[in-house]
């Protein structure tokens, strides 16, 4: 496809369901930006808390879904009833910098190749707490030392030729929840054979509070599993961001390491096992408690490493929960369409995540039973 020498014109669409004071402060710094984008469209999905009403006080185009679809189908409409050259998704909880419309425009300006592009988060998360900081830190660092090569989209901070986005269809909408909708999209996008740029100096600030609940219903259910589906589906894993070499190592490590520490009790000698483990673990991700020693010092970067050691532990347990229902063709690798399920966006969660969390402790036990046995 061609496309105009002129500088592109941005439509921002930011689909919102219940966004709260978050969502107060995207709107709001969307306000502040220079250029302006041509125009902001917000998808206000089943809300119920007003953010609808806020995004047409505030000037936004409003388009209002009676009950909440998910975000695939109200990005979707939204990019339908976009008119700018470029479609800019951007979540409701984050952040846009002084720049960054500007950064967008000038990147499709100057590379007339480039399909989409995804950016970064920055590094002054907005929530203070501990796994708020350690989360998008983590995050930022996961982007900044990736390919500019992109092999994924990236609906947060992603944008996308409009004409491109509607000639390959948008995003599934079969994801009901906030899922991989955006990671498919990009899968799409590279086998039709289009470039997808990593552009590390486009920045926002994520405003979103993580607990552990959150953090690992997040991880595992809504990103690690279907994730694993895509992979299996499409027969690739890339080696970049999440899915990069030393990454699967460390997961081989830490189940390696798991297995030590059952073995301590027959074998009294596995603790040398434990301790050359524990400095592999360390020394193949220094790079990264370097990081968060650089930004947030010795403490924080001494709290980060449990956490980082138990995000490859369930990592590789949702890999193998995806390995066993692709084996038994009983998982489909989205999330079942939104015509057959509740209208209901919390019982249909609920009913997705009791489900799954059957087969999570299935396989808990299955693994710990094999290791257990090798002993």
């Amino acid at each position: 496809m061609t496309h105009s020498t002129a500088t592109p014109t941005i439509s921002v669409i930011i689909p919102v369901y219940n966004g709260g004071e978050a969502f107060r402060r995207c709107l709001t710094r969307l306000a502040q930006t220079s250029p302006q984008p041509f125009e902001v469209i917000v998808v206000a999905d089943g809300d119920t808390d007003g953010s609808g009403q806020f995004a047409q006080d505030f000037g936004a185009k409003v388009i209002r879904v009676p009950t909440s679809g998910g975000p695939a189908k109200a990005r979707n409409l939204g990019a339908k009833a976009a008119s700018g050259d470029i479609l800019f998704f951007v979540d409701a909880d984050v952040e846009v910098h002084d720049n960054t419309i500007g950064k967008v425009a000038t990147t499709f300006h100057q590379e007339a190749e480039l399909a989409a592009l995804i950016g970064s988060y920055d590094d002054q998360p907005g929530a203070p707490n501990f796994l708020s900081q350690y989360k998008n830190l983590f995050h930022h660092y996961t982007h900044q030392t990736g390919s500019e090569d992109a092999s994924t989209f990236w609906g947060a901070c992603g944008a996308i030729r409009r004409d491109i986005f509607l000639a390959v269809g948008g995003f599934d909408e079969s994801y009901r929840l906030p899922c991989v909708e955006d990671i498919e999209l990009g899968n799409r996008l590279k086998r039709k054979g289009y470039q997808i740029g990593l552009r590390k100096t486009i920045q926002v600030k994520h405003l979103k509070c993580w607990r552990t609940y959150s953090l690992l219903r997040a991880d595992i259910f809504y990103r690690a599993i279907p994730w694993t589906a895509i992979i299996l589906r499409d027969r690739e894993m890339v080696n970049d961001l999440n899915l990069n070499l030393s990454n699967r190592i460390s997961v081989v490590l830490v189940y390696t390491l798991l297995a030590a520490l059952i073995a301590v009790w027959w074998v009294s000698a596995a603790w040398v096992g434990i301790a050359g483990l524990s400095l592999a673990l360390l020394a193949i991700n220094a790079s990264v408690y370097q990081f968060f020693y650089q930004k947030r010092g010795f403490l924080f970067a001494l709290q980060t490493v449990p956490w980082h050691w138990l995000y490859y532990f369930y990592s590789g347990l949702a890999f193998a929960i995806g390995l066993v229902r692709h084996h038994w063709q009983t998982y489909q690798p989205t999330i079942p369409t939104w015509q057959t399920v509740p209208s209901n966006l919390f019982a249909l969660e609920q009913r997705i995540f009791a489900s799954i969390s059957r087969e999570l402790v299935g396989t808990s036990i299955l693994v710990s039973l094999v290791i257990g046995n090798s002993f």
